[in-house]
C-alpha cells in the first residue's frame, strides 16, 4: 500500500476555483498506480482521466515492432487523458506508470460536463495541454539533436520536478526504453554523471546530489519545458 496523498497534491486539482472544486472533488476516486502498470494503451478509449499525486506516468509512442520511446511524462502537475476533452476520443499514446504511487480518477463524462460548463476549468486544462505539447515537441528535438548524457539530465530533472525527494527508482534498462536508446548508452551516461559528482546510482536507485550541476550539464530543452510550465500554470493561489 502506497502512502496516500490528498487531491491537492495535484496542481490542477489544487488550482480549481471553489465552485468547480465543490462539483468535482466529491466524484474523484483514489487509485493505486504500481510500477509498470499500463494506464491506457494506444488507440484505446478511456473510461476515466487520472490526476497523479505522488506517481509519475510516462507517455510512450509505440512502433509496429513493439519498440517505444517516451514523448512526455505526467506527474503531480497534470492529467492523463487529454484526448478526452480535446475531442479525440481515443489516446494516441501508451501510458505506463514510471514511478509507483497514487492518482485520483474522474469519469470521462463528468470531466466533459465540467469542461463544457466552466470557462475557468476549460482554460486551466487547455493551458496544461499547451505545456504538455511543448514537452512533446522539445523531447522530439532533444532526442534528435542532443547526446544521451543531455537527454538523461533532462529526464532526471523533469522527474525530480514531480517528486518531493531527490531519489528516483528506475533501472537503466527502463530508462533506456523511455529514452529510446541502447542500455549501454544509458550506462555510460549515468557513469559520467556519477563520476562528475552529480548523481549516485546503485541497484536501480538514482540519487541526485548536485541538482544545480545537473541543470548546468543539461541541454536547453529542460529549461524550455520548465519555463512554459511556470508561465502557463502559475502558483495555485493566483488561480482561485
Amino acid at each position: 500500500m502506497y502512502s496516500t496523498s490528498p487531491p491537492q497534491i495535484n496542481h490542477l486539482l489544487s488550482a480549481l476555483p471553489a465552485e468547480e472544486c465543490s462539483r468535482i472533488l466529491p466524484h474523484i476516486e483514489l487509485v493505486e498506480f504500481p510500477l509498470g502498470h499500463t494506464v491506457c494503451e494506444s488507440g484505446s478509449e478511456m473510461r476515466h482521466v487520472f490526476f497523479p499525486t505522488n506517481s509519475i506516468v510516462s507517455l510512450l509512442n509505440v512502433m509496429e515492432d513493439g519498440s517505444s520511446a517516451e514523448i512526455a511524462i505526467v506527474g503531480n502537475e497534470g492529467i492523463v487523458g487529454i484526448s478526452n476533452f480535446m475531442g479525440g476520443g481515443t489516446t494516441p499514446s501508451r501510458a505506463i506508470v514510471q514511478r509507483a504511487g497514487n492518482a485520483y480518477r474522474l469519469k470521462i463524462q463528468l470531466l466533459k460536463d465540467e469542461f463544457n460548463r466552466s470557462p475557468k476549468f476549460r482554460d486551466l486544462l487547455l493551458r496544461y495541454t499547451q505545456t504538455l505539447l511543448t514537452q512533446m515537441a522539445q523531447t522530439a528535438v532533444c532526442n534528435r539533436h542532443h547526446s544521451v548524457d543531455q537527454q538523461l539530465c533532462r529526464w532526471l530533472l523533469l522527474s525530480l520536478d514531480r517528486l518531493t525527494g531527490n531519489e528516483i527508482v528506475m533501472t537503466q534498462e527502463l530508462i533506456a526504453n523511455m529514452l529510446g536508446v541502447r542500455r549501454e548508452g544509458v550506462t555510460e551516461a549515468a557513469g559520467k554523471l556519477q563520476k562528475a559528482g552529480l548523481i549516485e546510482y546503485s541497484r536501480g536507485r538514482i540519487t541526485v546530489i548536485d541538482r544545480p550541476g545537473l541543470e548546468a550539464r543539461a541541454c536547453e530543452c529542460y529549461a524550455v519545458v520548465k519555463k512554459e510550465l511556470d508561465r502557463l500554470l502559475p502558483a495555485t493561489d493566483t488561480m482561485q
